[in-house]
């Protein structure tokens, strides 16, 4: 088994392993997490309750949040661990008011987070496009259920997942993970965090209601074998600070409301003092580094886990729950004798391009499992080339796949001759 940009494995809590091609790049100091904040312990407890526990462990002293199923129980737990941890839990009048409460809430010096489904995660894509824009760090978590509008409010589906990507107007980029179990909803929250914090990006943390709901074993480890990431602070005076100004990483330091420093938050296209320039020089300048300082850094970003890709005529790619029920139908199609290798997509955003076209050049066909009728499906159609073929498995949601529906699919990738 093979995970992370390296194929190395899944990363513990809250960290991952620097690529040696940007070794050289400045980056986050890295901490341990706070001890009051971390639940140490082996529990039995479902997504949801695991994905608050990472955000406290990462950190996360403030959340607001609207109540929607099937993410509310996230917030309920934070709600009540919060305050005894020195945070707080604000329920606003809707997503829209959660959305950019949130903000306000990081640029007051928090970590903060908002949890949300389907119609919510609708109505919060103007402010996911603002923190893009004033790069605030912050993570959106979106346990998704059967749409459109609302859909099945109690049952899962994976149909958000272009729309955590391009849901906001303009150019920009966002990181998305996509957890398979309430382990990594712990273990990935962490993650998201620390990604928000070295990128100053909004992270979309991808579950699903059956990730969310079901419980299983989650560990905890000790609070100094988390590592977090803090916020990005300037150390630079008063005089000397500019908010948007870079140090050649191409992620600006932050200062907070209150500390003295003079500087302007806004969606308007602004230059490094953070002051609206309607100019097209600036504009150019501000929206391609917006883009560049993801895009530079996608190896080092996305993880993957990899299993007996070399050889493989068929490569097994999904996500999420999916990953879990094409699990049995990958093992099904090898007893067979078929060469069947498995890629789950623990990063979904940015899309590890590069990845699935070296490997489209070496296999017959993709076969791609997913709750929805055809979304990431696309990217590995386009990522291929051309080289391989692509097999999408859809499903309209409110519930998952039967294995044998996975199964026939592979079985007829397997039979298909190399393009």
């Amino acid at each position: 088994m093979k995970t992370d940009s390296e194929a190395a494995v899944l990363p513990k809590a809250g960290h991952h392993s620097a690529d040696p091609h940007t070794a050289d790049r400045p980056i986050a100091v890295r901490h341990t997490a706070d001890p009051r904040g971390v639940l140490t312990g082996i529990h039995f407890m479902d997504g949801d309750h695991a994905c608050c526990e990472g955000a406290l462990a990462a950190g996360c002293r403030c959340a607001a949040g609207y109540p929607i199923t099937p993410s509310t129980e996230v917030v309920e737990r934070f709600a009540s661990r919060v305050p005894m941890v020195g945070g707080t839990f604000i329920q606003m009048e809707d997503e829209l008011a959660a959305s950019i409460t949130l903000q306000g809430m990081v640029w007051a010096g928090a970590k903060a987070f908002t949890v949300t489904s389907g119609p919510g995660f609708s109505l919060m894509m103007e402010h996911i496009g603002y923190a893009a824009m004033t790069e605030t760090p912050c993570v959106f978590v979106d346990v998704q259920r059967g749409g459109p509008s609302t859909g099945l409010p109690t049952l899962p589906a994976q149909a958000d997942m272009m729309q955590a990507r391009w849901g906001s107007h303009g150019d920009y980029e966002v990181i998305a993970l996509c957890p398979n179990s309430p382990q990594e909803c712990f273990d990935l929250t962490i993650k998201a965090f620390n990604l928000a914090e070295e990128y100053r990006v909004p992270v979309m943390f991808m579950m699903d209601e059956v990730v969310g709901h079901m419980s299983e074993k989650v560990v905890i480890p000790p609070a100094d074998q988390i590592e977090v990431v803090p916020r990005k602070h300037t150390h630079k005076s008063v005089e000397d600070y500019l908010p948007y100004a870079t140090n050649g990483d191409q992620v600006p330091e932050m200062a907070h409301a209150g500390e003295g420093y003079n500087f302007h938050v806004t969606g308007l296209t602004h230059d490094e003092r953070g002051y609206p320039n309607m100019t097209l020089a600036v504009q150019d300048k501000l929206v391609r580094r917006l883009q560049s300082k993801i895009l530079n850094a996608v190896d080092r970003i996305t993880m993957t886990e990899e299993e007996q890709i070399e050889g493989a005529d068929v490569v097994v790619v999904s996500y999420g729950i999916t990953s879990r029920v094409a699990q049995r139908a990958i093992e099904a199609a090898r007893e067979r004798g078929l060469h069947v290798g498995k890629l789950r997509l623990i990063t979904a955003w940015p899309f590890p391009e590069k990845k699935f076209r070296d490997l489209a050049a070496k296999v017959k066909a993709f076969v791609v499992p997913e709750l929805n009728l055809g979304q990431m499906v696309r990217e590995v159609e386009r990522a291929a080339g051309g080289q391989a073929k692509t097999f999408a498995v859809s499903h309209a949601g409110g519930g998952v796949h039967n294995p044998e529906e996975i199964l026939k699919v592979i079985v007829e990738a397997s039979r298909c001759q190399t393009i």
